[in-house]
């Protein structure tokens, strides 16, 4: 079976409305994408903020009357007339075997290896997590998880207690463990990413070792070692928390940080940890420091 997509070029202000609007007229699915490079950064916990310039996608089948669905469609918007669109052919595939296709065992560093379960890992001798793609972010693929998985090769994570601040699918978290962490607190505000921790953990036997857990729940003393691996903005709000979660003389390893941020990061960070030089990846920065005694 093949397919036709309907795409049009919205405002923010547009989206949402004709998102809908395409399910009701029967799409088969609907995606919203960037229409403009446009970074979309993390929203605070209930947002769910739109690009400025939001393309929408609607998924209908091959032999449906794109000029009848476009008619209905201004119609029902209380539009003049349509944003810009365009309609395309789509030829079916096997997604999922196509999508398994193109995700293939990733090392990090000398030792660490990301394996998805349906790949024999290259190494039975290194490191080799298990880790399917999910509904969580963080696969390794993308340069803030990358930057992590380095430092964790290279330092390797042999202490009693680690947390992984804004866990995501937990890789973080299964990497301390199979470096040598006794145990995790895998932190996130997000319950589908507490779940997909708690499943890689399961993947890769080490469930007794972590907790996955609200920010909330966390105790309050301090670890050896604190990863996060989220975004500039709300770095620089939990610094002080983090102060007082990492144990004098123990590390801290932040990431999610644009180039243009990191001096800011790193001179606030500087209040409370001997920072070390950033490394990057793209345009992404990891910084790293020693909480001060």
């Amino acid at each position: 079976m093949s397919w036709l997509q309907l795409t049009l070029e919205s405002s923010h202000a547009d989206a949402a409305r004709i998102a809908d609007a395409l399910s009701d007229l029967g799409a088969a699915a609907v995606t919203l994408q960037d229409g403009a490079d446009q970074p979309l950064y993390e929203p605070p916990p209930g947002e769910a903020p739109l690009w400025s310039a939001t393309r929408i996608i609607g998924l209908f089948a091959a032999d449906a009357d794109i000029m009848a669905i476009t008619t209905q469609l201004t119609a029902q918007l209380e539009m003049d007339k349509l944003p810009p669109w365009r309609v395309s052919p789509l030829e079916d595939k096997d997604w999922e075997r196509e999508w398994m296709d193109n995700f293939h065992p990733m090392r990090f560093g000398k030792r660490l290896w990301i394996v998805p379960s349906w790949h024999a890992a290259p190494d039975s001798n290194a490191v080799n997590i298990l880790l399917d793609p999910g509904l969580a972010f963080g696969t390794g693929t993308h340069p803030t998880t990358a930057l992590c998985l380095q430092w964790l090769d290279e330092h390797g994570a042999d202490h009693p207690e680690v947390i992984d601040y804004g866990c995501g699918s937990g890789i973080l978290a299964v990497a301390a463990l199979k470096l040598g962490a006794d145990h995790v607190w895998a932190v996130d505000n997000d319950p589908q990413a507490l779940i997909a921790s708690r499943d890689n953990a399961a993947k890769n036997q080490v469930t007794q070792r972590i907790d996955a857990i609200a920010p909330g729940r966390l105790p309050e003393r301090p670890v050896r070692l604190l990863l996060a691996n989220i975004l500039a903005q709300p770095l620089l709000e939990l610094a002080e928390k983090f102060s007082r979660l990492v144990e004098p003389g123990g590390h801290i390893v932040l990431s999610g940080i644009l180039q243009h941020q990191a001096e800011g990061v790193t001179r606030h960070y500087a209040q409370w940890f001997d920072m070390t030089p950033a490394a990057q990846q793209e345009e992404w920065m990891r910084l790293s420091g020693r909480r001060k005694h």
